[in-house]
């Protein structure tokens, strides 16, 4: 079936801190926590005629067919997770980021520069915050796009001019803090340490994108003869960290606790521990896989 593009509006939600939260209550009352937030979200997004898409880890990806559907459900999945008890002493929070353009819909699945924008808005959200573009803004409708402001002009990954950022305004008695250039630093910094062999690699702020494959060149260069030449690779957004598969053979991934999923022309978030195969699963004994762990660490200076 060939691909058909139309606007849509494509939203990313994800749980703010997952790696904390599985480090303070463990995977099975981590994993609860996780799926109640995930209901809130799938509940939001089927209120407003919205679908969707994927799920995966503790991060949905939907689409709807308008922009003012995405903020009021992206309003809405603030507020209902705001008011979830707290579980333990760790209180639950999402970022949410969506756009509104033209995406390319085959299979059930959507692909194109809608897709990518999302995703870099939900990467720039913080904690309890819904980031959106300028773009999308100048589609609601006007009661709509009163309840938004202008964050600033960010360079973003893959864009050749820089993209005015906006943040929803879902508080509307709360102070909000400003996502700017000026902000203050955080203490701790998100790291993804990656292991393969006796080699350990540290990507942080400063990391570039690390490439992986069968090839010499790439960061880390496996030998499983499954392996595309450039079988994929792992890219920072915000605080958190993606894997994108580019291969034929489909990437395996296992993360601590869960079933090992099949990544084929997809992108998955890295969370906690876990491994990435190449090709093939990583019980087969002939599988070489690259390690990974998720962690904060004292920002340096």
């Amino acid at each position: 079936m060939t691909a058909t593009e139309r606007p849509v509006a494509i939203l990313f939600a994800d749980v703010s801190g997952s790696t904390t939260l599985y480090e303070r209550l463990g995977d099975r009352e981590a994993l609860r926590a996780v799926e109640s937030v995930l209901d809130i979200l799938r509940r939001n997004v089927a209120a407003y005629r919205g679908r969707v898409v994927k799920t995966i880890g503790d991060e949905v990806m939907a689409a709807f067919p308008d922009a003012d559907g995405a903020l009021q459900a992206a309003s809405d999945m603030q507020n209902g997770v705001a008011s979830l008890p707290a579980f333990g002493d760790v209180r639950l929070a999402i970022r949410v980021g969506f756009h509104y353009g033209p995406a390319l819909e085959d299979k059930a699945d959507f692909f194109g520069d809608a897709v990518n924008t999302a995703a870099r808005m939900a990467g720039l959200a913080k904690a309890g915050q819904i980031i959106t573009t300028a773009a999308t803004v100048a589609a609601l409708a006007p009661l709509l796009r009163a309840s938004t402001r202008e964050v600033a002009a960010l360079a973003v990954k893959g864009k050749q001019d820089a993209v005015q950022v906006c943040e929803v305004l879902w508080q509307p008695d709360a102070e909000v803090t400003m996502l700017a250039p000026k902000h203050v630093a955080a203490a701790t910094e998100p790291v993804l340490k990656l292991s393969h062999g006796a080699r350990t690699l540290v990507m942080d702020s400063a990391t570039g994108a690390v490439q992986i494959g069968r090839d010499a060149s790439n960061t880390f260069a496996v030998s499983d003869r499954m392996a595309s030449r450039l079988h994929g690779r792992i890219e920072r957004r915000g605080d958190k960290f993606y894997y994108v598969d580019l291969s034929t053979n489909g990437t395996y991934l296992t993360v601590q606790g869960d079933a090992e999923t099949v990544l084929r022309r997809d992108q998955a978030m890295l969370r906690g521990r876990g491994t990435l195969a190449f090709g093939h699963s990583a019980s087969q004994p002939d599988a070489d896989v690259v390690s990974f762990v998720c962690e904060d660490r004292p920002k340096q200076g």
